[in-house]
């Protein structure tokens, strides 16, 4: 069954291709040229976006580096305590909105040092899997498009990711 697996999922791309290149022959397009307008387009969104991304990174290094991350988890542990939820993720919690690669990052740093079957550690991967790299999806897809007030937008976004990370921890809680 394994091999059956392996096979499909090393020919998928290959048939796909095959598969792009033979429909725009049937269809007489010039499947290079699309290919090459594609390529253009993606670069011009790459330049679009690369300051912002550039910022974004600057800004998680800079709070990782300088030890705000945790002092804020020092002043609202007492409040999370109150509501049970462990103060062990709230570095998770706060850098989850911010960038993908650091939240990884504390994700794998909590699962090592507390373990995968551990509450803390469901809890940690429940909340990667429901919750979204908000700033930093938000940033791309309104520069690329251009809207210039995120104010509504990024409300309804963290109000989304700290429901998201809230209802990990009950139902972690309930189901462990």
């Amino acid at each position: 069954m394994t091999n059956i697996v392996n096979y499909i999922s090393s020919s998928a791309i290959p048939i796909t291709i095959i598969f792009i290149i033979a429909y725009g022959l049937k269809e007489k397009n010039k499947v290079f040229d699309t290919f090459l307008d594609g390529a253009k387009e993606g670069i011009e969104i790459v330049f679009k976006i690369f300051p912002t991304l550039i910022g974004i990174f600057l800004a998680v290094g800079a709070l990782r580096s300088s030890g705000i991350i945790d002092l804020i988890v020092n002043l609202i542990s007492p409040l999370t305590n109150l509501l049970e939820i462990p103060s062990q993720i709230l570095p998770l919690a706060m850098l989850r909105p911010i960038s993908g690669s650091a939240s990884m990052a504390v994700a794998v740093d909590i699962m090592q040092k507390y373990g995968v079957d551990t509450l803390i550690g469901i809890i940690t991967s429940t909340i990667m899997g429901s919750t979204e790299t908000t700033f930093y999806t938000i940033a791309l897809y309104t520069s690329v498009v251009g809207i210039k007030k995120t104010r509504g937008i990024l409300f309804a976004a963290l109000a989304a990711d700290i429901t998201g990370m809230i209802v990990s921890t009950i139902i972690c809680r309930i189901l462990s």
